[in-house]
């Protein structure tokens, strides 16, 4: 595996103003919106772990160069200086997506930069660029759509980008719209995953929040009768927050749905946080959580009565909390059939 010297750089590109965070978008928005991640994370890095100006311990530099640094006071990752610069997870699995997985990440599209997905299998890639337009290389029949919403003041912000990939088709999506489809992939079944692009100093690429799960689509309504309960991880928060990213809605009108296809399902809405920090902050966190959540299902037109609210802080973990997935997979939102 080719690897480039990393070192660090002062980066004044990434001193240019931020929009602000999706948080700040209307939820009305995102009514429509229809993706849902993954049941089990395997891998997600928000790089605030790593010290501003080094290469981030969970990556592999593949080409070019790259580095944290601070962007308007939080973590981001910057990849610069390659044609093709390109980064990728540090998953000890050499096949680890599977036949049904989603990836997200946060991509700030500096003046007409673009993020590509790498989709491997072996030496074999197949590509998927977004920036205003999302397009397909190395199909038979590559494919492009253009984000018509965006596709004016696409650059220079913010940018929630995700990928859903089910048994050969991918479903592209560009913060609340679903710009490609995908109806065939072929033979071809990813096994891994690269990010990045042409880039240089003035024009890097800038992401954050990245997130990788596998599996999923499963019926919510078998599953909570099978099972007692829904976990889900599609229900994200700001850093010691609980206010509800916008993107949830994929999966928060998912839940809403189910329980007005059921209408005599009453469930309790369970936080859950992972071990970091204070116990008795993560239990009352938890409970704030819980109830965001619980006014955002009303909002969806579901009586309060059906729903109660329990914050459980980390007393209840899925995982051990020694890997950034791991304490993902902790940090959840579960309905529980009461």
């Amino acid at each position: 595996m080719k690897t480039a010297p990393i070192i660090a750089l002062a980066f004044a590109a990434l001193t240019f103003a931020a929009a602000p965070r999706l948080l700040a978008q209307d939820f009305k928005a995102y009514q429509n919106y229809d993706f849902v991640p993954g049941d089990r994370i395997v891998f997600e890095d928000d790089f605030r772990a790593d010290k501003d100006g080094e290469f981030p311990a969970h990556w592999k530099l593949i080409e070019g160069q790259g580095v944290v640094n601070q962007m308007n006071g939080a973590p981001v990752f910057a990849l610069t200086e390659g044609n093709y610069v390109k980064v990728e997870p540090r998953i000890t699995a050499k096949s680890y997506l599977g036949d049904l997985f989603t990836i997200e990440a946060d991509f700030y599209a500096k003046d007409g930069n673009q993020l590509i997905m790498f989709l491997a299998s072996g030496d074999d890639t197949r590509n998927i660029h977004f920036k205003n337009e999302v397009s397909t290389e190395g199909l038979d029949h590559d494919l492009s759509a253009t984000n018509k919403a965006e596709e004016e003041s696409f650059d220079n912000k913010w940018h929630h980008l995700a990928l859903v990939y089910n048994k050969g088709q991918v479903k592209c999506y560009e913060d609340q719209y679903r710009v490609l489809v995908v109806p065939d992939f072929g033979d071809f079944k990813p096994q891994s995953v690269q990010l990045g692009g042409t880039a240089d100093s003035d024009t890097p690429i800038v992401i954050r929040d990245v997130r990788i799960a596998t599996g999923g689509g499963s019926n919510l309504i078998d599953t909570l009768t099978k099972n007692g309960r829904i976990v889900t991880h599609g229900i994200l928060f700001d850093v010691n927050s609980s206010a509800v990213k916008p993107q949830s809605m994929g999966t928060i009108s998912e839940v809403a749905a189910m329980l007005k296809s059921n209408a005599a399902i009453k469930v309790e809405i369970g936080g859950h946080t992972d071990a970091d920090g204070d116990a008795a902050k993560n239990m009352t966190l938890s409970q704030q959580r819980a109830d965001a959540v619980k006014k955002l299902l009303v909002d969806q037109g579901i009586d309060a009565s059906r729903l109660t609210t329990k914050g459980y802080g980390a007393t209840k973990p899925l995982d051990n909390n020694s890997t950034p997935e791991a304490k993902a997979n902790n940090r959840r939102v579960e309905f529980a059939k009461q």
